[in-house]
């Protein structure tokens, strides 16, 4: 299927709802160090509803080693200074699209790196400054999902 990359998460819950959201449509959950908490923390197994175990949930120490292993295709990184929508854009099976973390999002190098039509974003009022992290990647997920014909699901 896809590649979730989350870039140096900071709050458990988030990280937690998004290894469900994983382990449900069958993407695989990149976490990229350092991460704000451990993966034993309360919190993040609660959020998770121990699906630490059914999701494929690997951890990188920085996103040289995540290249480095994964060899991703195509990389999207969703940011509030994207100028694409997700909704114009059309995935592809092995797709890897990356979010920032809860506090800093992607760094500016991060985005500068790749091509301007694969830095995304998504719609939202003019007024309001960002989605929460696990809200944002199950909007785009299920979206990529539904472009590829929601294989896996019943």
């Amino acid at each position: 299927m896809l590649h979730i990359v989350l870039y140096q998460p900071e709050i458990p819950p988030n990280t937690g709802n998004i290894m469900r959201l994983a382990a449900n449509t069958g993407f695989a959950l990149h976490l990229i160090e350092p991460l704000g908490f451990t993966l034993d923390e309360k919190n993040l197994r609660r959020a998770g509803l121990d699906y630490r175990d059914t999701s494929k949930v690997t951890v990188h120490p920085d996103w040289q080693h995540f290249v480095a292993q994964q060899k991703p295709e195509r990389i999207f990184a969703i940011s509030t200074k994207g100028k694409t929508s997700v909704f114009a854009t059309h995935f592809q099976e092995n797709d890897t699209i990356v979010f920032g973390s809860e506090t800093s999002g992607l760094p500016e190098s991060f985005r500068n790196a790749l091509p301007s039509h694969h830095v995304l974003r998504l719609p939202m009022r003019d007024d309001s400054r960002s989605l929460n992290l696990s809200n944002a990647v199950a909007v785009v997920v299920y979206e990529a999902w539904r472009q590829l014909g929601l294989r896996g699901s019943s």
